[in-house]
């Protein structure tokens, strides 16, 4: 397999369409050694069935890991931290990937409870968890869906997950773009398997999954994202950490050179979606640093209001985000508004409890809490 290739199955039976696309791509040429230490890195953001569109889909994982056992490596391990506000245990459970675990032998990394080293990325300095610095090859296995702060997220991005809570909520006070693209010159992603089933691209913690019943390989994660953008109908430079990340010799975004090469045909009518609905609820906030999670748990929160017309009636400006610490305001999301005149505490809030005292608020226009 090239560089510049990019290989997709279809189906519904994502084990052995995942085994059939290794097969395919013949990814045991691609590690260096049978005794080496290999990390498969799913995306488990939050606890949600794959199904919702969030997380990746424990049956990709499994076949992976039962290509690679086939062939002798064994020395593998899944690690991933679900973003800050979650637990990592629970999507564990809720996911099923307990349950892989004990069925295939692989040992899961909890990052969110390991020791982090302090790295040099080219010329920022970022702390990354040990576990991840210690593999040998890395094969990351994202979903591909919309995020309400970048537009999109797939390889580059799902690398967070190696890092821990602290330095994901410095992240978000860095902008999200610049500190991602350097991240990966330092975490090295030797193989890229694309969970392209039914992401959701709205939102990156689920609730409106599109169909795609796709699975797609890629080595390198620049031109992975730069695909993505396109199929998402974003321009590379709509998601600035794409070309950063090609500027720092990460990979290449140059779909000039894609090459996309098709194992088989889908036999349902793929619909991209028309709109993107993110963009017409971000209006009613006003955002500085917020993290991931509790942005994410807002913009759904603020969707439920629209589609119950009550979103217009919203007069003030939702804030949220770190860049609010010890300011005064009216209406506020997330502890970081806790001097806000009307504040929904927690680090972050749930979408249910976001739901209701906006809603509240919308109706009363005032909240004592």
């Amino acid at each position: 397999m090239k560089n510049n290739e990019i290989y997709m199955i279809y189906g519904t039976d994502y084990k052995s369409m995942t085994i059939d696309l290794l097969e395919a791509v013949n990814l045991k040429e691609r590690i260096p050694g049978a005794q080496c230490r290999i990390g498969i890195k799913p995306n488990l953001v939050s606890p949600s069935e794959a199904s919702w569109g969030a997380t990746t889909h424990p049956e990709v994982v499994a076949g992976i890991i039962a290509y690679l056992q086939k062939y002798g490596f064994k020395n593998l391990v899944m690690l991933e931290g679900s973003w800050v506000g979650d637990r990592t245990s629970e999507a564990v459970y809720v996911c099923g990937y307990d349950r892989l675990s004990q069925e295939t032998g692989v040992p899961f990394i909890d990052t969110q409870k390991d020791t982090a080293v302090a790295c040099d990325c080219r010329g920022m300095e970022l702390n990354i968890c040990r576990s991840a610095l210690e593999l040998d090859f890395l094969i990351n296995v994202p979903v591909m869906k919309g995020h309400c702060q970048t537009k999109i997220t797939c390889a580059l991005k799902n690398m967070k997950g190696l890092i821990p809570n602290k330095e994901k909520r410095h992240f978000h006070t860095m902008g999200l773009h610049k500190p991602i693209a350097h991240l990966n010159t330092k975490l090295h992603q030797d193989f890229v398997v694309v969970d392209n089933i039914c992401g959701d691209w709205d939102f990156e913690d689920g609730g409106n999954p599109v169909i795609m019943n796709r699975i797609m390989a890629v080595t390198d994660p620049v031109l992975c994202d730069a695909y993505v953008c396109d199929l998402m109908g974003y321009a590379v430079d709509d998601v600035p950490y794409v070309r950063m990340a090609e500027q720092m010799g990460v990979g290449s975004a140059d779909l000039g050179r894609l090459d996309v090469i098709a194992l088989n045909q889908s036999s349902m009518e793929i619909k991209t979606p028309e709109t993107k609905k993110i963009l017409e609820l971000k209006d009613a906030v006003e955002e500085v640093d917020s993290c991931s999670a509790c942005y994410g748990y807002l913009i759904p929160a603020l969707n439920q209001l629209k589609e119950e017309g009550l979103l217009e009636k919203l007069e003030d400006k939702i804030c949220i985000g770190q860049g609010y610490r010890d300011r005064s305001g009216i209406l506020g999301i997330g502890n970081c508004t806790a001097k806000f005149k009307y504040c929904l505490r927690g680090c972050p809030p749930t979408e249910t409890e976001i739901y209701k005292f906006l809603k509240a608020h919308i109706k009363e226009n005032k909240l004592s809490l």
